[in-house]
């Protein structure tokens, strides 16, 4: 497969995040809301709804981070699992990500949630778990931040702000895309647990 699979699902998510913003049917169709999914068997919503963003800067962070690290990710899985299996990774870690609020909010007809962000959370956690001491950069802050320390602390403000609940953010989203990434990961490849240690002990800041 020539061409990049993370890329297909950018040019999908943006294009049907852009047909919801101009049309409110779409998106209540697609957006995650539990009662749904409990009254009306609308399974297809724990899926679709991370195809859809709230505005055009929600759906821009997620799909830059999706392609810079996406893309790594697809190089190091395809050999195992071959481009359908990456695409079965990125959609089962939409559904992973988002069932424990599903559950939590189940007959709440006020809940709804949307966005990727689970998906990419799972996709980042499994290069910070191949590649912990590449720097990440954030926004236009020019100093990188060694990815496993900001895996550390993106996870640390994810449970502190889901534990408050002041926020619009589905933060519980974003803690279990990212351990349902690094635990893909390691079903896959469990040798990359052993790489990860060896890494982790001999820090490269280069």
């Amino acid at each position: 497969m020539t061409l990049s699979i993370t890329l297909i699902l950018i040019v999908v998510t943006g294009l049907v995040s852009w047909a919801a913003f101009n049309n409110p049917k779409l998106l209540e169709r697609l957006i995650l809301w539990p009662p749904a999914i409990d009254r009306r068997k609308q399974y297809d919503r724990l899926v679709t709804h991370g195809f859809i963003h709230a505005d055009f800067g929600h759906l821009l962070f997620n799909m830059i981070t999706l392609y810079f690290f996406g893309s790594q990710i697809e190089r190091l899985f395809l050999p195992y699992i071959g481009w359908i299996g990456f695409v079965l990774f990125y959609l089962s870690a939409i559904v992973v990500a988002i069932l424990p609020t599903y559950l939590r909010h189940r007959h709440d007809a006020q809940y709804r949630s949307l966005g990727a962000s689970g998906a990419v959370s799972a996709v980042l956690f499994a290069f910070i778990l191949v590649d912990p001491w590449s720097k990440i950069y954030i926004f236009l802050i020019p100093i990188g931040i060694p990815a496993v320390v900001f895996g550390a602390l993106y996870i640390g403000y994810s449970i502190w702000m889901d534990k408050r609940g002041s926020d619009n953010v589905n933060h519980s989203a974003h803690l279990w895309g990212a351990g349902y990434g690094v635990l893909f990961t390691l079903v896959m490849e469990p040798r990359v647990a052993a790489v990860f240690v060896n890494r982790l002990l001999s820090p490269s800041f280069g």
